[in-house]
């Protein structure tokens, strides 16, 4: 029995260092998302073409940014102001998208789940506050622009998202192309920037509208 417990000790200390190991490696490998790996394991297609930010449509850079987290330059993995609103108005974990940061996005779809849990929340700040502080904005955000499901069948990145809605690479994307794409994120199984309804199309507008009022501070970490 005392065997079974030290194998279960050095398995639960291996769950736990895991994501911090793991916040340094990715700063130099790709990263592969806890669904993408889900996927893989049940033999469901997975479609991935990693591509540097640089090659990315700063349309779509902008676009993502001023859609999901518009202080990202600016707060340090956490955004406290969005974190305040939703606890004065909720119990914490039915929480809008515009109170997870992309940094918060990225602790969840690198190393934790999906779903409404309080010790996923838990998880997800401390986290998020390390990978603020380990790696660079700027990778932080290609991280996401490449692991973000972009698609109702396996798309993952921006690339492979690009190439199904519009038959072009992530670098060529118009502004209304980059702007419907942002507004997919929340969730690329009902929203689709190939065939965009009313609703969506209102989205990408607004979104458009917004950004020229988007200060340059928006992309300064970048």
């Amino acid at each position: 029995m005392g065997i079974v417990w030290g194998w279960l000790w050095k398995a639960a200390l291996i769950v736990v260092l895991a994501p911090f190991a793991l916040g340094l490696l990715y700063n130099v490998i790709p990263a592969p998302s806890t669904l993408m790996l889900a996927r893989w394991a049940s033999n469901q297609p997975v479609v991935r073409d990693w591509v540097p930010l640089t090659a990315i449509s700063p349309n779509l850079v902008r676009s993502v940014l001023a859609s999901e987290d518009a202080r990202f330059c600016t707060h340090s993995g956490i955004d406290l102001v969005e974190l305040q609103g939703v606890i004065d108005e909720s119990d914490g974990l039915s929480a809008p998208r515009g109170a997870s940061t992309i940094t918060m996005q990225i602790v969840k779809n690198l190393f934790l789940w999906n779903g409404r849990s309080v010790i996923r929340k838990g998880l997800e700040l401390p986290l998020a506050l390390y990978l603020n502080a380990v790696m660079p904005k700027h990778r932080q955000l290609e991280i996401y622009l490449n692991i973000a499901e972009w698609g109702p069948a396996g798309e993952f990145g921006v690339e492979a998202g690009a190439r199904r809605a519009f038959g072009r690479g992530a670098g060529d994307l118009s502004p209304r192309q980059a702007a419907l794409l942002a507004v997919m994120l929340p969730n690329p199984h009902k929203r689709d920037a190939a065939k965009p309804g009313r609703g969506l199309n209102r989205l990408a507008s607004n979104l458009q509208a917004r950004l020229p009022r988007e200060g340059a501070e928006l992309t300064s970490c970048l």
